[in-house]
């Protein structure tokens, strides 16, 4: 009996699959309705998989006294008790303890006695110029500072309450004796900040001493104008912090099950920050998984850029794809569409995953946990707060019943692509202070192999590069003799698009990759599907061993009438409403079975929805979104 998460992808038993899950956070609604809606997650919208945080603030409110897992001060607090229910409905779980959650709950689920004002013991968190980092959220508003993670006795609580989580809650109720699969640390970096710039954090002065310890230098750099190896160094040490973090918090839980984490997307302005900082290869045994949260990729090309990098960077799960907040984000994810059309762009572009958030719209939290957020939380999910299902309902059963019937064969074919980017973190660390472009030269090239039809792939310079057969690479002064001998040894086109390095790591000469660049770069084939027609994208992956290939038709919210796409020398057409999706899968050069939006609300757009390919269509006569699983 056995889980694990091979390449990014969840292994259940020996068997892989996408991992289609939905966010129920029963500490936010009345335990008395906790098995109606665990039971509507699993009948109506076909989801087995669960995700959930224990907020520390809500098990554990004040200092003095232990954590509640069992509901003795307050109902809701009976995680034991709701993970049973979910056992016995033959669900399972993602379980995240945080310590840090966000999830629009107060002081992002820290309880307010771990505050450096509450206990001035407790170190707080600096930015560059030693201000404290603070949360708002719930915290009025000057906010209040975060502690320093590596600090005491800070590190201490935390390991208590981390060590409390997995010895009273999760041991008894991991797979698979119990439900829970899979635990998730931290979010979305440590504090919500994974995004955020290289000079927010964390200058305390535990950290600075951990610095020191990691890298040998004496102090971290203050300013853009400081040696450019100290830059790179303070870069790869935001790798190294992040990948500490996460080891020791997820050691201190001890959960039996893998562990996972969901880095949120970089900004397009701290895109190298990002860069450096999110490196899988630093975390060992613990998996990449990422979130949205970030923009309508339907209709911001911006956003649908920085989706597409979280998803390509390394394989992982969507683990929070937005299905129910329009009125605290955008009130495009009022209708599904929205939602459809990023769920089916990330796992086009290469998550293993998505995650409803939230399935369930709740009511009925105690006021100390969230001061802010008007009942329901959220506002539009697939499941109401009253247990009905709303209109979202059937496109979520969809994408489920989709990926449950194929999945394997999905994650088995791979994206036909074009080339790929190469990633080199110490330019990213340099980049991070404005000293050079680099994330900048990864948009560029994005925009270029989109505009031409084509896939990609993102490769690590740092890892393995011989299954690249194109790299595109920004340049810079300086390469690891090591990188610059694996791109040499490759076989791939090297394509350097600035200054070829003639430089190792330590500054000395190094022309290993200069002297192995010959003829020019050959243009680029003709890409397996390209849009001729219709403001719109698609992504093919083919299967290596049978006749089957899954096309990915995302449709833009400014498309008028139907899409058009050449299809190596076929011709496809796809008629979706604005800002709609569809995934299809051919067998043999006909169509199987298929999923198009073809109904969005939001934007007024209804259309009939069809698919025809050389003369085959499977249409329907009546504006509805075309469902089709034979």
């Amino acid at each position: 009996m056995s889980i694990e998460v091979r390449d990014g992808v969840t292994v259940i038993e020996g068997e892989a699959r996408v991992l289609v899950s939905a966010d129920y956070p029963y500490y936010r609604d009345r335990p008395e309705v906790w098995a109606d809606r665990l039971t509507a997650l699993r009948d109506v919208l076909g989801i087995d998989v669960i995700t959930s945080y224990i907020p520390w603030r809500h098990h554990q409110p004040l200092a003095d006294s232990p954590p509640d897992f069992t509901g003795h001060t307050h109902p809701s607090r009976n995680v034991i008790g709701f993970l049973e229910l979910c056992h016995r409905l033959g669900l399972k779980v993602v379980a995240k303890p945080g310590p840090f959650i966000h999830a629009e709950v107060d002081y992002g689920g820290l309880p307010d006695w771990v505050c450096p004002d509450a206990d001035p013991a407790i170190e707080p968190l600096l930015d560059v110029d030693g201000k404290a980092s603070r949360w708002f959220y719930g915290s009025g508003p000057g906010g209040k500072p975060l502690p320093a993670p590596l600090a005491e006795p800070f590190a201490g609580l935390v390991q208590e309450w981390l060590s409390a989580v997995g010895s009273k809650v999760l041991d008894a109720a991991t797979w698979p004796d119990g439900p829970v699969i899979l635990m998730q640390i931290a979010n979305e970096g440590i504090y919500t900040n994974g995004a955020r710039p290289v000079t927010a954090y964390d200058f305390s002065p535990s950290s600075v001493e951990f610095f020191r310890a990691t890298t040998g230098r004496h102090e971290p750099p203050r300013s853009a104008g400081e040696d450019p190896m100290l830059l790179a160094d303070w870069g790869r040490y935001h790798a190294v912090y992040l990948s500490t973090v996460y080891r020791r918090w997820a050691e201190a839980v001890g959960c039996r099950v893998p562990t996972v984490i969901n880095l949120n997307p970089p900004t397009v302005e701290d895109l190298d920050d990002w860069l450096v900082r999110v490196s899988p290869g630093e975390w060992g045994d613990i998996a990449y998984g990422f979130t949205n949260w970030m923009g309508v990729v339907s209709s911001e090309a911006d956003a649908h850029f920085r989706y597409v990098t979280a998803a390509k960077l390394a394989p992982g799960p969507n683990l929070e794809e937005n299905w129910g907040f329009s009125q605290l984000y955008d009130p495009a994810y009022g209708d599904a569409t929205t939602s459809f059309h990023q769920s089916l762009l990330a796992l086009a572009a290469g998550a293993t995953g998505f995650n409803v958030y939230t399935g369930v719209s709740t009511s009925g939290w105690p006021q100390e946990l969230d001061s802010q957020t008007a009942s329901p939380y959220p506002d539009c999910s697939p499941i109401a707060a009253d247990g009905t299902a709303t209109v979202k309902a059937p496109a979520v059963r969809a994408l489920a019943d989709f990926f449950a019937r194929h999945g394997v064969e999905f994650l088995e074919s791979t994206p036909v692509v074009g080339g790929s980017f190469g990633l080199y973190r110490p330019w990213s660390g340099i980049a991070a202070w404005d000293v050079m472009e680099n994330g900048e030269a990864l948009r560029a090239f994005h925009a270029r192999m989109r505009a031409a039809g084509h896939d990609y792939l993102i490769a690590d310079l740092a890892g393995d590069v011989s299954g690249h057969e194109r790299i595109t690479i920004p340049g810079g002064r300086f390469m690891h003799r090591s990188v610059q001998e694996a791109l040499a040894r490759s076989g791939a086109a090297i394509e350097v698009l600035g200054q070829v390095p003639v430089l190792d790591e330590n500054l000395e000469p190094c022309t290993v990759l200069a002297d192995a660049l010959g003829a020019p770069v050959p243009a680029l084939p003709e890409p397996p599907a390209r849009v001729v027609d219709g403001s719109a994208d698609v992504y093919v992956r083919r299967h290596p061993e049978r006749d089957v290939a899954y096309l990915t038709v995302l449709v833009q919210d400014d498309n008028a009438g139907p899409v058009r796409v050449q299809y190596g020398t076929r011709s496809l057409e796809v008629v979706a409403a604005r800002g709609g999706a569809a995934v299809l899968r051919i067998v043999g050069g006909q169509l199987d079975d298929l999923l198009v939006k073809g109904v969005n609300g939001y934007l007024g757009s209804s259309v009939a929805a069809s698919v025809s390919l050389d003369g085959q269509t499977v249409a329907l006569e009546e504006p509805g979104d075309l469902y089709r699983l034979a």
